[in-house]
Protein backbone atom coordinates (compact mmCIF):
# COMPACT_ATOMS: atom_id res chain seq x y z
CA UNK A 1 0.00 0.00 0.00
CA UNK A 2 1.58 3.39 -0.94
CA UNK A 3 0.12 6.56 0.41
CA UNK A 4 1.07 10.28 -0.15
CA UNK A 5 2.45 12.07 3.15
CA UNK A 6 -1.04 14.38 2.92
CA UNK A 7 -2.97 11.65 2.73
CA UNK A 8 -1.07 10.10 5.98
CA UNK A 9 -1.34 13.45 7.91
CA UNK A 10 -4.96 13.43 7.17
CA UNK A 11 -5.60 9.96 8.80
CA UNK A 12 -3.74 10.63 11.38
CA UNK A 13 -4.88 13.96 12.18
CA UNK A 14 -1.51 15.50 12.12
CA UNK A 15 -0.12 18.29 10.95
CA UNK A 16 2.00 18.01 7.92
CA UNK A 17 5.23 20.29 7.12
CA UNK A 18 6.96 19.41 3.24
CA UNK A 19 6.28 17.50 -0.02
CA UNK A 20 2.70 16.42 0.88
CA UNK A 21 2.71 14.31 -2.80
CA UNK A 22 5.87 12.41 -1.23
CA UNK A 23 4.95 8.76 -1.60
CA UNK A 24 5.41 7.02 1.27
CA UNK A 25 6.06 3.08 0.17
CA UNK A 26 6.41 1.47 4.20
CA UNK A 27 7.44 1.92 7.54
CA UNK A 28 10.65 1.40 9.41
CA UNK A 29 12.94 2.53 12.46
CA UNK A 30 15.25 5.87 12.60
CA UNK A 31 18.04 4.78 11.34
CA UNK A 32 17.01 1.82 9.00
CA UNK A 33 14.59 3.77 7.14
CA UNK A 34 15.04 4.36 3.49
CA UNK A 35 14.14 7.10 0.64
CA UNK A 36 10.53 6.14 0.53
CA UNK A 37 9.88 4.93 3.88
CA UNK A 38 8.51 6.78 7.30
CA UNK A 39 9.71 6.71 10.45
CA UNK A 40 9.44 8.41 14.44
CA UNK A 41 11.33 10.58 16.80
CA UNK A 42 9.64 11.32 19.73
CA UNK A 43 12.43 12.74 21.73
CA UNK A 44 15.62 14.59 21.95
CA UNK A 45 17.95 11.54 21.01
CA UNK A 46 16.57 11.56 17.30
CA UNK A 47 15.08 14.88 16.93
CA UNK A 48 18.46 16.37 17.24
CA UNK A 49 19.59 13.75 14.80
CA UNK A 50 16.62 14.75 11.68
CA UNK A 51 19.70 14.96 9.64
CA UNK A 52 21.00 11.49 9.63
CA UNK A 53 18.09 9.63 8.73
CA UNK A 54 17.11 8.62 5.17
CA UNK A 55 13.35 8.09 6.07
CA UNK A 56 11.30 10.23 3.34
CA UNK A 57 9.39 11.90 6.07
CA UNK A 58 9.40 11.74 10.40
CA UNK A 59 7.00 11.63 12.65
CA UNK A 60 7.54 14.46 15.37
CA UNK A 61 5.69 15.92 18.38
CA UNK A 62 2.99 18.50 18.10
CA UNK A 63 5.58 20.68 20.55
CA UNK A 64 8.82 20.49 18.31
CA UNK A 65 10.18 23.23 17.15
CA UNK A 66 12.98 24.47 14.65
CA UNK A 67 12.59 21.58 12.57
CA UNK A 68 12.84 21.30 8.75
CA UNK A 69 12.20 18.66 6.03
CA UNK A 70 9.05 16.32 5.45
CA UNK A 71 7.66 16.00 8.84
CA UNK A 72 4.14 14.86 10.52
CA UNK A 73 3.82 16.86 14.01
CA UNK A 74 1.60 14.59 15.83
CA UNK A 75 0.43 14.24 19.72
CA UNK A 76 2.15 11.17 20.16
CA UNK A 77 4.53 10.23 17.37
CA UNK A 78 5.05 6.70 18.95
CA UNK A 79 1.06 5.69 18.87
CA UNK A 80 0.61 7.28 15.16
CA UNK A 81 3.42 5.03 13.95
CA UNK A 82 1.55 1.55 15.36
CA UNK A 83 -1.49 3.14 13.94
CA UNK A 84 -0.01 3.96 10.46
CA UNK A 85 2.01 0.28 10.50
CA UNK A 86 -1.46 -1.57 10.53
CA UNK A 87 -2.53 0.52 7.68
CA UNK A 88 0.69 -0.71 5.44
CA UNK A 89 0.34 -4.47 7.26
CA UNK A 90 -3.02 -4.99 7.71
CA UNK A 91 -2.37 -8.65 8.49
CA UNK A 92 -3.61 -12.08 7.06
CA UNK A 93 -6.60 -12.46 5.35
CA UNK A 94 -9.54 -14.84 6.88
CA UNK A 95 -10.22 -16.67 3.57
CA UNK A 96 -13.47 -18.24 4.97
CA UNK A 97 -12.76 -21.50 4.11
CA UNK A 98 -11.90 -24.94 5.73
CA UNK A 99 -8.68 -27.17 4.83
CA UNK A 100 -9.67 -30.69 3.52
CA UNK A 101 -6.98 -31.70 6.26
CA UNK A 102 -9.20 -30.51 8.79
CA UNK A 103 -10.95 -32.76 11.58
CA UNK A 104 -14.13 -31.70 13.24
CA UNK A 105 -15.45 -33.36 15.87
CA UNK A 106 -19.26 -33.37 16.68
CA UNK A 107 -21.37 -30.54 17.17
CA UNK A 108 -19.43 -27.82 16.61
CA UNK A 109 -20.38 -24.73 15.70
CA UNK A 110 -19.05 -21.38 13.98
CA UNK A 111 -19.91 -17.84 13.26
CA UNK A 112 -19.05 -15.91 10.04
CA UNK A 113 -15.66 -15.71 8.03
CA UNK A 114 -13.86 -18.63 9.34
CA UNK A 115 -10.21 -20.13 8.54
CA UNK A 116 -9.05 -23.30 9.41
CA UNK A 117 -5.81 -24.22 8.04
CA UNK A 118 -4.13 -28.40 7.32
CA UNK A 119 -3.88 -30.49 10.10
CA UNK A 120 -6.04 -28.56 12.66
CA UNK A 121 -8.29 -30.65 14.78
CA UNK A 122 -11.67 -29.24 16.45
CA UNK A 123 -12.83 -31.97 19.48
CA UNK A 124 -16.78 -31.76 20.13
CA UNK A 125 -19.18 -29.38 21.23
CA UNK A 126 -16.43 -26.78 20.65
CA UNK A 127 -17.64 -23.16 19.48
CA UNK A 128 -16.09 -20.41 17.58
CA UNK A 129 -16.76 -16.79 17.03
CA UNK A 130 -16.31 -14.82 13.78
CA UNK A 131 -13.50 -13.97 12.10
CA UNK A 132 -11.43 -16.85 13.42
CA UNK A 133 -8.29 -17.46 11.91
CA UNK A 134 -6.66 -21.17 13.38
CA UNK A 135 -3.25 -21.67 11.24
CA UNK A 136 -1.46 -25.47 10.46
CA UNK A 137 -1.37 -28.46 13.45
CA UNK A 138 -3.54 -26.18 16.00
CA UNK A 139 -5.51 -28.80 18.33
CA UNK A 140 -9.02 -27.60 20.08
CA UNK A 141 -10.22 -29.93 23.27
CA UNK A 142 -13.71 -30.71 23.79
CA UNK A 143 -15.98 -28.21 24.88
CA UNK A 144 -13.61 -25.15 24.23
CA UNK A 145 -15.30 -21.69 23.29
CA UNK A 146 -13.40 -19.41 20.78
CA UNK A 147 -14.69 -15.53 20.79
CA UNK A 148 -14.73 -13.21 17.83
CA UNK A 149 -11.30 -12.13 16.16
CA UNK A 150 -9.12 -14.79 17.50
CA UNK A 151 -6.41 -15.42 15.55
CA UNK A 152 -4.26 -19.42 16.71
CA UNK A 153 -0.69 -19.31 15.08
CA UNK A 154 0.74 -23.03 14.44
CA UNK A 155 1.17 -26.16 16.96
CA UNK A 156 -0.56 -24.11 19.79
CA UNK A 157 -3.09 -26.57 22.24
CA UNK A 158 -6.12 -25.37 24.18
CA UNK A 159 -7.59 -28.46 25.99
CA UNK A 160 -11.03 -29.40 26.97
CA UNK A 161 -13.48 -26.66 28.05
CA UNK A 162 -10.79 -23.59 28.05
CA UNK A 163 -12.51 -19.97 27.71
CA UNK A 164 -11.16 -17.71 24.67
CA UNK A 165 -12.75 -13.93 24.89
CA UNK A 166 -12.34 -12.27 21.84
CA UNK A 167 -9.87 -10.21 19.79
CA UNK A 168 -7.31 -12.59 21.05
CA UNK A 169 -4.41 -13.58 19.49
CA UNK A 170 -2.50 -16.91 20.23
CA UNK A 171 1.31 -16.92 19.39
CA UNK A 172 3.07 -20.35 18.05
CA UNK A 173 3.74 -23.50 20.57
CA UNK A 174 1.51 -22.56 23.60
CA UNK A 175 -0.47 -24.90 25.45
CA UNK A 176 -3.82 -23.57 27.69
CA UNK A 177 -5.29 -25.76 29.72
CA UNK A 178 -2.45 -28.56 30.96
CA UNK A 179 -2.44 -30.00 34.57
CA UNK A 180 -1.23 -27.66 36.82
CA UNK A 181 1.98 -28.92 39.17
CA UNK A 182 -0.07 -30.88 41.77
CA UNK A 183 0.92 -33.68 43.88
CA UNK A 184 0.45 -34.95 47.09
CA UNK A 185 3.03 -36.50 49.21
CA UNK A 186 3.08 -40.50 50.07
CA UNK A 187 5.57 -42.09 51.81
CA UNK A 188 8.58 -42.35 49.28
CA UNK A 189 6.12 -41.34 46.37
CA UNK A 190 3.39 -38.76 44.76
CA UNK A 191 0.32 -38.93 43.90
CA UNK A 192 -1.24 -37.14 41.35
CA UNK A 193 -4.10 -34.05 42.10
CA UNK A 194 -6.77 -34.64 39.63
CA UNK A 195 -7.24 -30.72 37.77
CA UNK A 196 -11.11 -30.64 36.74
CA UNK A 197 -11.30 -26.40 36.20
CA UNK A 198 -10.50 -24.52 33.23
CA UNK A 199 -8.36 -21.62 31.94
CA UNK A 200 -10.43 -18.34 31.12
CA UNK A 201 -9.33 -15.71 29.17
CA UNK A 202 -10.55 -12.60 28.62
CA UNK A 203 -10.86 -10.33 25.82
CA UNK A 204 -8.01 -8.11 23.53
CA UNK A 205 -5.44 -10.52 24.84
CA UNK A 206 -2.29 -11.29 23.62
CA UNK A 207 -0.19 -14.51 24.80
CA UNK A 208 3.32 -15.31 23.36
CA UNK A 209 4.84 -17.91 21.80
CA UNK A 210 5.41 -21.16 23.99
CA UNK A 211 4.15 -20.01 26.67
CA UNK A 212 2.26 -22.85 29.38
CA UNK A 213 -1.04 -21.68 30.92
CA UNK A 214 -2.31 -24.31 33.61
CA UNK A 215 -5.98 -24.96 34.19
CA UNK A 216 -7.44 -24.48 37.85
CA UNK A 217 -7.00 -27.62 40.50
CA UNK A 218 -10.88 -26.36 40.66
CA UNK A 219 -12.59 -23.68 39.72
CA UNK A 220 -10.18 -21.40 37.04
CA UNK A 221 -7.50 -19.52 35.96
CA UNK A 222 -7.97 -16.50 34.92
CA UNK A 223 -5.85 -14.14 32.50
CA UNK A 224 -8.23 -10.61 32.11
CA UNK A 225 -8.89 -8.64 29.65
CA UNK A 226 -5.91 -6.81 28.22
CA UNK A 227 -3.60 -8.70 29.52
CA UNK A 228 -0.04 -9.38 27.55
CA UNK A 229 2.90 -12.18 27.43
CA UNK A 230 5.79 -12.75 26.37
CA UNK A 231 7.56 -15.50 25.04
CA UNK A 232 8.42 -18.68 27.34
CA UNK A 233 5.57 -17.62 30.06
CA UNK A 234 4.23 -19.85 32.72
CA UNK A 235 1.43 -19.51 34.23
CA UNK A 236 0.57 -21.92 37.02
CA UNK A 237 -3.20 -23.82 38.36
CA UNK A 238 -5.41 -21.02 39.66
CA UNK A 239 -3.75 -18.11 38.81
CA UNK A 240 -5.34 -14.80 38.40
CA UNK A 241 -3.75 -12.02 36.39
CA UNK A 242 -5.17 -8.64 36.55
CA UNK A 243 -6.48 -6.37 33.14
CA UNK A 244 -3.55 -4.72 31.06
CA UNK A 245 -0.93 -6.28 33.14
CA UNK A 246 2.37 -7.33 31.49
CA UNK A 247 4.41 -10.57 31.52
CA UNK A 248 7.54 -10.48 30.25
CA UNK A 249 9.77 -13.35 29.01
CA UNK A 250 10.60 -16.28 31.35
CA UNK A 251 7.87 -15.54 33.91
CA UNK A 252 7.02 -18.24 36.50
CA UNK A 253 3.98 -17.34 38.49
CA UNK A 254 3.17 -20.11 40.98
CA UNK A 255 -0.03 -21.82 41.62
CA UNK A 256 -3.01 -19.81 43.35
CA UNK A 257 -1.21 -16.38 43.22
CA UNK A 258 -3.27 -12.83 41.93
CA UNK A 259 -1.34 -10.31 39.56
CA UNK A 260 -3.32 -7.31 40.06
CA UNK A 261 -4.34 -4.96 37.41
CA UNK A 262 -1.67 -3.19 35.29
CA UNK A 263 1.17 -4.55 37.28
CA UNK A 264 4.50 -5.11 34.84
CA UNK A 265 6.55 -8.27 35.79
CA UNK A 266 9.63 -7.79 33.91
CA UNK A 267 12.27 -10.96 32.28
CA UNK A 268 12.71 -13.60 34.56
CA UNK A 269 10.40 -13.33 37.36
CA UNK A 270 9.45 -15.75 39.59
CA UNK A 271 6.60 -15.40 42.41
CA UNK A 272 5.81 -17.74 44.65
CA UNK A 273 2.28 -19.51 45.47
CA UNK A 274 -0.56 -18.36 47.61
CA UNK A 275 0.46 -14.74 46.86
CA UNK A 276 -0.99 -10.99 46.27
CA UNK A 277 0.50 -8.29 43.99
CA UNK A 278 -1.15 -4.93 44.06
CA UNK A 279 -2.35 -3.37 41.32
CA UNK A 280 0.42 -0.83 39.22
CA UNK A 281 3.04 -2.86 40.78
CA UNK A 282 6.25 -3.22 38.70
CA UNK A 283 9.06 -5.84 39.72
CA UNK A 284 12.48 -5.97 37.88
CA UNK A 285 14.31 -8.51 36.09
CA UNK A 286 14.86 -11.80 37.65
CA UNK A 287 13.84 -11.09 41.49
CA UNK A 288 11.96 -13.56 43.33
CA UNK A 289 9.19 -12.87 45.16
CA UNK A 290 8.83 -14.50 48.25
CA UNK A 291 5.46 -12.54 49.89
CA UNK A 292 2.83 -10.47 48.68
CA UNK A 293 3.49 -7.11 47.14
CA UNK A 294 1.63 -3.68 48.05
CA UNK A 295 -0.27 -1.92 45.83
CA UNK A 296 2.04 0.33 43.59
CA UNK A 297 5.45 -1.10 45.10
CA UNK A 298 8.67 -0.79 42.76
CA UNK A 299 10.32 -4.23 43.49
CA UNK A 300 13.85 -5.61 42.46
CA UNK A 301 16.30 -8.80 43.46
CA UNK A 302 16.31 -12.03 45.04
CA UNK A 303 13.87 -11.97 47.22
CA UNK A 304 12.29 -8.96 46.24
CA UNK A 305 12.80 -5.55 48.18
CA UNK A 306 11.84 -1.97 47.36
CA UNK A 307 14.00 -0.94 44.26
CA UNK A 308 16.19 1.68 45.79
CA UNK A 309 16.96 -0.29 48.78
CA UNK A 310 18.38 -3.00 46.30
CA UNK A 311 20.44 -0.65 44.56
CA UNK A 312 21.81 0.69 47.70
CA UNK A 313 22.48 -2.84 48.15
CA UNK A 314 24.26 -3.46 44.82
CA UNK A 315 26.90 -0.46 46.13
CA UNK A 316 27.88 -2.28 48.98
CA UNK A 317 28.05 -5.72 47.16
CA UNK A 318 30.57 -3.83 44.60
CA UNK A 319 32.70 -2.58 47.44
CA UNK A 320 33.02 -6.11 49.41
CA UNK A 321 36.45 -6.79 47.77
CA UNK A 322 38.10 -3.86 49.24
CA UNK A 323 36.08 -4.08 52.65
CA UNK A 324 36.86 -7.54 53.52
CA UNK A 325 40.88 -6.19 52.68
CA UNK A 326 40.18 -3.52 54.78
CA UNK A 327 38.49 -5.97 57.66
CA UNK A 328 41.82 -8.46 57.07
CA UNK A 329 44.37 -5.42 57.58
CA UNK A 330 41.69 -4.30 60.53
CA UNK A 331 42.29 -7.68 61.94
CA UNK A 332 45.50 -8.45 61.77
CA UNK A 333 46.70 -4.56 63.44
CA UNK A 334 44.07 -5.85 66.13
CA UNK A 335 45.88 -9.26 66.86
CA UNK A 336 49.87 -7.55 67.15
CA UNK A 337 48.25 -4.98 69.22
CA UNK A 338 46.65 -7.56 71.75
CA UNK A 339 50.35 -9.89 71.70
CA UNK A 340 51.81 -6.38 72.37
CA UNK A 341 49.53 -6.00 75.30
CA UNK A 342 50.34 -9.35 76.56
Amino acid sequence: MDMTLAVIAEKLGGRLSGDGHKIITGMASFDQAMESELCFADDSRYLVRLGETKAAAVLVPEEALNLSGNLIYVKNPRMAFVSLSRLFNPGPVIRDRIHPSVCVGNHVSWGKNVELRSGVVIGDKVSLGSRVLIYPNVVIGDGVILGDDVMIYPNVTILDRCVIGSRVTIHAGTVIGSDGFGFVPEGQQYTKIPHTGIVRIGDDVEIGASNTIDRGTHGETRIKNGVKTDNLVHVGHNVEVGENTLLVAQVGIAGSSVIGDHVILAGQVGVSGHLTIGNNAVIGPKAGVIKSVDAGAVLSGVPAIPHKQWMKAQIVVSQLPELKKKLGAHAKRLKELEEKGD
